[in-house]
């Protein structure tokens, strides 16, 4: 069996999350074999994945500022003539502090320590910058990132040095209904007015982007971290998904190939998790290769749809309440992987199901 999941949403890093499930998996099948894969999808964990697969010589720390202007370090991974960072180090949600998201960050929070982290990838003489994306509390399109690096014209000059990858962890475009405003928004914060502000904000951002290049407004990806991806790809990046950044580097086709079954799981199943999430990368590997798919997740939500997937567990469920979950992720995750393995015993019988209202206790 392959166990190959993402974070789970900042309670639990994916390389944690691994070792649970196969703890509460072992409890009822203690002979099978287990190859823990621990993914990303460019958000957080990016390059904790990528330097536990044995990329680069250690991370290197750089001092930032975070979305609201407090000191914090990020790091970058040297690896040769490409460097990779992990946006999420500068500008992420968990940088808020314990008040966590709300109205005023939602609108106030910036990438200017996204700037100062690509400032000194360049530096270090790096040819190739992988720039992981996801998990921000920003939707501010990338203009903070901008500015700490001179403005439009200045970041333009300096980027052009080198071969720039924005690894994002959805496709969605900048604005309109499935923009970085009206999606992401209301998970940084934001209520319907400030939605609405932001996407006027973005749309006027947008043209300044564009002002002597091409459009990116409309591309895959540009939604991405806030509008970071729109920045990014106006500077001259190509993007790929940060799922398969990861996949490459940690052989997980290869791997889900040679597995007769895969557990992975992310904080939230949902509707968001087609459009490029570490679940549904996996299950699309797995699909491949003829390989059945279990998820199991913080939350599972009725609208969730990935091909793939023949069962979905819920930590919620399980626990008996968010707050539960939340509170005990390690143990929780390891009770809902023994729920699995029992299952699996079983045939993966007819009781499985994907809604969040119809898991069995």
């Amino acid at each position: 069996m392959v166990v190959a999941p993402d974070e789970f949403g900042g309670t639990l890093a994916a390389d944690a999350a691994a070792a649970a499930i196969e703890a509460g998996w072992r409890r009822v099948r203690p002979d099978d074999v287990i190859d823990r894969l621990p993914q990303s999808d460019g958000g957080p964990g990016f390059l904790a994945v990528l330097s536990a697969a044995g990329v680069g010589d250690g991370v290197v720390a750089v001092p930032v500022t975070g979305p609201l202007g407090r000191p914090t370090d990020a790091h970058l991974l040297v690896d040769d003539e490409t460097v990779y960072l992990e946006s999420a180090q500068a500008c992420g949600l968990p940088l808020l502090g314990s008040r966590g998201p709300t109205v005023a960050s939602a609108w106030s929070a910036d990438t200017r320590g996204v700037g100062m982290l690509l400032r000194a990838a360049v530096e270090t003489g790096a040819k190739r910058i992988v720039v992981g994306l996801g998990g921000s509390a920003t939707t501010d399109g990338g203009r903070g990132a901008c500015e700490a690096l001179g403005g439009v014209a200045a970041a333009r000059d300096l980027l052009k040095q080198v071969s720039l990858i924005a690894a994002t962890d959805v496709t969605n475009p900048l604005l309109g209904a499935r923009g970085a405003a009206t999606v992401f928004g209301p998970q940084k914060g934001a209520d319907p007015e400030t939605v609405a502000k932001l996407e006027q904000r973005l749309a006027e951002w947008a043209e300044v982007l564009e002002g002597d290049g091409g459009a990116v407004r409309a591309q895959a990806g540009a939604g991405a971290a806030g509008g970071l991806g729109a920045f990014l790809l106006a500077m001259g990046a190509r993007r790929r998904s940060g799922a398969a950044v990861v996949a490459e580097v940690t052989g997980r086709a290869e791997r889900i190939a040679a597995a007769d079954l895969v557990v992975t799981g992310e904080g939230k199943f949902d509707a968001q998790t087609a459009a490029g999430k570490v679940v549904a990368a996996v299950a699309s590997d797995a699909r491949s290769a003829s390989v059945p798919v279990v998820v199991v997740a913080g939350q599972v939500l009725p609208d969730a749809d990935v091909d793939g997937v023949v069962a979905a567990y819920s930590m919620v469920v399980r626990a008996g309440s968010l707050e539960a979950a939340v509170g005990r992720p390690a143990a929780v995750l390891a009770d809902v992987a023994e729920q699995v393995a029992d299952d699996v015993s079983r045939g993966l019988g007819g009781a499985l199901a994907k809604s969040e209202g119809e898991m069995r206790e």
